[in-house]
């Protein structure tokens, strides 16, 4: 599979290298090189998506976080807070050849039963999809698009 394969997200110009063959991409939220893989790719893209076009500060944004889920070592890809250091936002990144199926919303459903998180995204970067959670009365709805920053409930 091409590593820089076109996506279904804006193109960006990342600051590539190669380091004996295999490349790397500069990861401006963790600001060091990051091996590139298919899904740091699609990782990388969904970033500056966030920040580009729909405004989340870069400051509110955490890369690959640790958590424990029945005692057991995950990480989510990205997680956004907003000014008050509560988390707004989780989006789960998948490889362009990954199907966005059940396991995959079962993956980011599993996660926010710890996190607690309002909006969860999923993308291959082929596909997004959107889910507005309500904790309170245990449900969800998807919906179309992204909220730009500032343009949701936290609540």
């Amino acid at each position: 599979m091409d590593l820089l394969q076109p996506l279904a997200l804006p193109p960006y110009p990342f600051k590539l290298t190669d380091q004996n063959g295999q490349l790397f991409i500069f990861d401006e939220i963790r600001k060091r090189k990051i091996m590139l893989t298919p899904e740091e790719w699609v990782r990388q893209h969904f970033v500056q998506y966030l920040i580009r076009v729909k405004n989340y500060p870069r400051s509110l944004i955490k890369l690959e976080g640790g958590m424990r889920l029945h005692g057991m070592p995950k990480r989510t890809d990205i997680v956004v807070y907003d000014p008050h250091g509560q988390k707004i936002l989780m989006v789960e990144c998948k490889a362009p050849g990954v199907a966005i199926d059940q396991k995959v919303f079962d993956q980011i459903a599993r996660y926010n039963i710890t996190h607690r998180i309002r909006l969860l995204a999923v993308s291959n970067g082929l596909q997004h999809y959107y889910c507005d959670i309500d904790l309170e009365a245990r449900n969800y709805r998807f919906i179309q698009e992204l909220p730009a920053y500032g343009d949701h409930s936290t609540g």
